[in-house]
């Protein structure tokens, strides 16, 4: 072979490598793979929701979060092109026929965004729309510095208001009491990260929540000698399980003290740690909205039963 031919050969490779180099990459379309705060808007009202995919070795799988009740498991997975669809069985009865989704993953002015519906398995549907859920902070609290101690019960209810027409709330000698007709009491003012310290009495078969951010509720109930569950006294409801069971015996003052940055939390009943600085990866049923990047209330659940909460102050973080 001539040396000239030697050369040409070469640069013809070269030649080609440069135009391969030189082509534009597509990139991947858009998945349903993460988490995403949802606005679910039905027949006539509208509400929070929540939606986690995971993808491993195993396939697809995830969990959503309705206006209430807790996260539950979706079923049927699929992820394609942009494309995604998914069955939603009915925990409470799975003789009951499934719901399902379908929907696209697009982008929206730099943002990416999740639109579509869900069929319920009743017959009813619903439109489905959703943010990338944001990282926040996933430094422990612990390492905060802390403002002064706020008495969110100093100016009596005025610091609150009712989050429905019903309201049962009273306020008696430094005591907040719920009385059933009721509903969510919510703090006028709005928190971020902050650590609270309140106490509260659950009367035998008790049902209340402590929202924090008012997204996030952290389960009051009559739970005393039962194994410990997200759903029980202490837990974070449907989200976190605490490592033990901590609740005293219904009628008895009860303590918390929570430490919440970012999506961190820790949880200490009755001077015991059940959480420590646990992710909470979602908003929790009942929700007052699903905008986790923003400061919210403390919301004391009250459309389940009677309750008393004593002592209620808040240290918000001090901005770095």
């Amino acid at each position: 072979m001539s040396i000239a031919r030697t050369w040409k050969g070469f640069a013809l490779l070269a030649l080609s490598a440069c135009t391969t180099a030189d082509q534009p990459v597509s990139p991947p379309p858009p998945s349903v793979v993460g988490r995403w705060d949802l606005t679910i808007q039905g027949p006539t009202d509208t509400f929070p929701g929540w939606l986690e995919v995971r993808r491993d070795s195993a396939g697809i799988s995830g969990r959503l979060q309705w206006g209430w009740g807790h996260a539950t498991p979706i079923v049927a997975v699929k992820d394609s092109g942009g494309a995604f669809e998914f069955s939603w069985p009915n925990e409470g009865d799975t003789t009951k026929a499934a719901s399902h989704a379908t929907g696209m993953v697009a982008d929206s002015s730099g943002a990416l965004m999740v639109r579509g519906m869900v069929h319920g398995g009743d017959g009813t549907s619903y439109t489905i729309v959703g943010m990338v859920a944001p990282e926040l902070a996933t430094v422990p609290g612990d390492t905060a510095a802390w403002g002064a101690p706020i008495d969110l019960l100093a100016n009596g209810l005025e610091a609150w208001h009712p989050r429905g027409e019903k309201n049962g709330w009273s306020l008696t000698k430094g005591v907040l009491g719920n009385a059933p007709p009721s509903s969510d009491l919510i703090s006028n003012q709005a928190f971020e990260n902050f650590k609270l310290h309140l106490e509260v009495n659950v009367p035998p078969g008790g049902n209340s929540g402590i929202y924090l951010r008012g997204r996030h509720e952290v389960q009051v109930l009559d739970s005393y000698g039962k194994p410990a569950g997200s759903r029980e006294m202490g837990g974070v409801y449907g989200q976190v399980t605490p490592s033990v069971n901590a609740a005293k015996k219904p009628g008895e003052w009860q303590s918390y003290d929570i430490t919440f940055v970012g999506r961190r939390v820790k949880v200490v009943l009755n001077g015991t740690t059940i959480i420590d600085f646990a992710e909470i990866p979602g908003i929790t049923g009942g929700a007052l909205d699903s905008r986790e990047a923003e400061a919210g209330p403390i919301m004391l659940q009250g459309d389940h039963t009677g309750v008393r909460y004593r002592n209620i102050t808040i240290q918000p973080a001090v901005k770095q």
